[in-house]
């Protein structure tokens, strides 16, 4: 079956599997047959920030015959080449990427190597460039078939949260003696935890009641703290990393700390209504990614990315509990799940299409 899965842009609970047409490769392109994806908090990230961030024009809604006021929520998974008019590119391959929520994806595969390509479709021109990366499995140094399912559920969080500890790191974490995030059981705020954990300042956690337990079983923050308690916050100087985006807890974290605050920086939300544009500033994952190529090379990036990966994917293992579903209907009820907070922090929705 061929098909593509749509939400109303403006509502993302209404959203619907559509049969849509079977493509064909022109000259210089290639299908792709998507095969399995994860489905997180970061998904609804795309699309509460889909206008701002630009993330609905990775996946035109017209290329699957839909209307504009549909828009696909991009993921992140595994595809196999099904067929190509590209020289490099071979029915078989696999490769990980942004990948739409869809049967198929049609590419036009650019800057091919051993390592994969860049689609260079006109509509992506534009867009930001780690995007438009798909990495063929055998030429990933991050890559092991046992571990696609941590593959697909965190390597794109921990891109953000391996980046943002970074850019820390190299800011000297802002002068601050502490750093507290927000939403602290969200796996891309305990990567970044796990990442910045004893290079200087004290890490916090900030969550809910209901998941401080789970929060402080990591290990990977120094305290943990509920968002009822915020009065124990130490008076140091401290940097938010915000997660959550809730507009309340700023304000709060705010008046607690007031000028112990040394900066307030939004990196996603898992709350529905944007708050960003309140932060002192916004964590945009590729802007760092940019300035370490140019610091250190792409092949040095990429070594130091899968050294941390490969630390991180042997303590999250214990952490995580992997649930799989299965088609279409799967990834409706996936994200359904998502967007309604259904799925515990410990676990991690797939699906197999």
């Amino acid at each position: 079956m061929t098909w593509v899965f749509a939400v109303d842009r403006n509502d993302l609970e209404q959203c619907a599997v559509s049969p849509s047409a079977t493509p064909e490769p022109a000259e210089g392109e290639a299908v792709l047959r998507v095969d399995r994806v994860g489905m997180t908090a970061n998904n609804i990230t795309y699309a509460v920030l889909g206008e701002a961030m630009r993330y609905w024009e990775f996946f035109p809604p017209a290329a699957y015959g839909l209307g504009p006021e549909r828009g696909l929520p991009p993921l992140w998974g595994f595809a196999d080449v099904l067929s190509s008019t590209v020289p490099g590119v071979f029915p078989g391959q696999r490769f990980y990427g942004y990948l739409p929520p869809a049967a198929h994806l049609v590419v036009r595969p650019g800057r091919v190597d051993a390592t994969g390509f860049h689609d260079v479709s006109p509509h992506r021109a534009e867009l930001p460039s780690p995007y438009n990366s798909y990495r063929l499995t055998t030429g990933d140094p991050a890559y092991r078939a046992d571990r696609e399912d941590l593959l697909i559920l965190l390597r794109p969080l921990f891109y953000t949260s391996f980046m943002l500890a970074d850019q820390m790191a190299d800011r000297g974490f802002l002068g601050a003696a502490a750093v507290v995030l927000s939403s602290a059981s969200s796996k891309t705020a305990y990567a970044a935890a796990a990442e910045m954990q004893g290079k200087g300042s004290r890490i916090i956690g900030l969550t809910s009641p209901a998941n401080a337990a789970f929060t402080r079983s990591l290990g990977c923050y120094d305290f943990v703290v509920t968002y009822d308690d915020l009065a124990v916050l130490p008076p140091v100087p401290t940097a938010y990393l915000d997660f959550s985006g809730s507009a309340d807890l700023r304000r709060a974290v705010r008046d607690h700390l007031g000028d112990q605050l040394v900066r307030d920086i939004a990196v996603g939300l898992t709350t529905r209504t944007p708050n960003t544009g309140a932060a002192d500033e916004f964590f945009f994952a590729p802007v760092q990614m940019r300035k370490r190529r140019q610091d250190w090379g792409r092949e040095e990036l990429d070594r130091r990315f899968a050294a941390a990966w490969d630390r991180f994917a042997g303590r999250v293992s214990g952490w995580l509990d992997v649930e799989a579903g299965d088609g279409p209907e799967g990834l409706r009820g996936a994200w359904l799940d998502v967007l309604a907070g259904r799925v515990p922090p410990r676990v991690g929705r797939v699906v197999q299409l």
